[in-house]
């Protein structure tokens, strides 16, 4: 490192630990200086830009040097890229020009953009390229040539007829690892059928097993599909991809179905479906709400307890508590009999409200919880030990809270470098480095 990198480096680590300590100091006070992340993230760019992919970082990251043109858009494959770039890869936003990643413009929105897309694509660059011009395509392609990962989710086809499929772009870059994220895969009837996270969830049967006994199936909240099926699969797929390539020097393409992916994910249900070829029914499986022991419950004020005392010994705890200790010996009953303990746990829990029973059961080891809010869950010890909300500089939308990683290593942690880009935000950075100009 030359002699005033070396200094600006020292400069840049110590203002941030000045600064981290003002933040800090504001906020006890019950204050925020909106000017400071600002500053900080001035800073976090420098380092970057200074000591990032061709040169040396100040944290020695896992994914440091590798670079990701992320095509996708929304939810499954930014959640993918996300990931990589938390941990170091240099992930460039290839966007439409003028529209961009439709989550940008979703309502409401915090500075220019929604909530979704600040959280989704930090860490990451933008820059817009039209596909269909061969003008950009030729932009596009000398982008590849310095790639390690490519992501898309367009449908099967669609970087074929563009020239810009596998096949082609491997021709240009062997070692590129090109991961596709669709619906149901490269293959089978379906595999240019559009579809969502709801979709995918009802084709593998997991959507009609949500819910009550004798009522319609019930939505997740979250998209099980999307990020379970789609996102984490897709990452762990390029993960692998990279570990492999060195020994083949080659790249190669990770074929991610969202339905495959759910599938896999049905681990408690499947494997006896197809040793025994019975049906699992709604609401009677082990874990949802077959047993009373793995139940939630109404307090008096109208909230939930979760309970989960599935082994004998916090099944033991939670009678005793609760003062039926006449059910211990009917943990593993006939589920007629089940249904029938319910409402007599029920009836029980409804005398009490949720704090209350918290404070019951806070010291004994039953795997009893309180249902939280989402305001609740924010604020909670457990929550802010493992630092699982982050408060970060999100460009022109000042602080924001927002989801942290959840891999903690013990040396090369996730870090937080830069906010989500604007729109085509980094065309000429991007370029320069390509030895283009925005007109060549």
């Amino acid at each position: 490192m030359r002699c005033a990198h070396f200094w600006w480096y020292i400069w840049a680590v110590a203002g941030r630990y000045i600064l981290s300590l003002v933040i800090e100091g504001h906020k006890l006070c019950g204050l925020y200086l909106y000017q400071v992340p600002a500053v900080d993230m001035i800073i976090n760019e420098y380092i970057f830009r200074k000591f990032g992919k061709q040169g040396v970082d100040f944290v020695d990251m896992p994914l440091k040097g590798i670079r990701v043109l992320d095509l996708t858009r929304l939810l499954p494959g930014p959640y993918a890229s996300m990931m990589l770039a938390d941990f170091g890869a240099d992930v460039i936003k290839i966007e439409a020009p003028g529209v961009g990643d439709y989550a940008r413009w979703y309502e409401p929105r915090k500075g220019k953009y929604h909530p979704l897309f600040l959280s989704l694509n930090r860490n990451k660059r933008s820059v817009t390229l039209n596909l269909k011009s061969e003008a950009d395509r030729n932009v596009f392609k000398d982008l590849v040539k310095t790639a390690d990962v490519l992501i898309e989710s367009f449908r099967p086809g669609v970087m074929k007829r563009l020239g810009l499929d596998y096949e082609n772009l491997k021709k240009i870059n062997p070692k590129l690892i090109y991961c596709a994220i669709t619906g149901y895969g490269q293959t089978g009837p379906f595999a240019k059928k559009p579809g969502h996270d709801m979709n995918f969830l009802a084709y593998s049967g997991l959507l009609e097993l949500q819910g009550r006994r004798g009522e319609k199936p019930i939505l997740s909240p979250v998209q099980i599909g999307d990020l379970g099926g789609g996102a984490l699969m897709a990452t762990i797929g390029i993960l692998l991809a990279i570990l492999e390539r060195p020994a083949s020097g080659e790249g190669q393409f990770v074929d991610i179905s969202m339905l495959d992916g759910t599938i896999s994910w049905m681990q408690t249900v499947l494997p006896d479906f197809l040793a025994s070829g019975t049906k699992p029914e709604r609401g009677m499986l082990m874990l949802n709400g077959g047993k009373a022991c793995y139940e939630i419950y109404e307090t008096k004020d109208g909230r939930f307890l979760a309970v989960a005392a599935l082994e004998e010994k916090f099944w033991n705890n939670f009678c005793r508590v609760i003062g039926k200790e006449e059910l211990i010996p009917k943990l593993e009953a006939p589920a007629d009999v089940q249904m029938k303990m319910k409402e007599e746990i029920q009836a029980v829990i409804r005398t009490k409200t949720l704090n209350e029973w918290t404070s019951l059961f806070e010291q004994v080891e039953a795997c009893v919880s309180p249902v939280l809010t989402v305001e609740e869950m924010v604020s909670h010890p457990q929550v802010a030990e493992r630092g699982m909300i982050q408060e970060v500089g999100a460009g022109a939308a000042g602080l924001a809270r927002q989801i942290a990683n959840p891999i903690k290593f013990s040396r090369t942690k996730a870090e937080f470098v830069r906010p989500a880009p604007d729109l085509g935000e980094h065309n000429e950075e991007i370029l320069a480095e390509l030895g283009r100009t925005l007109n060549a």
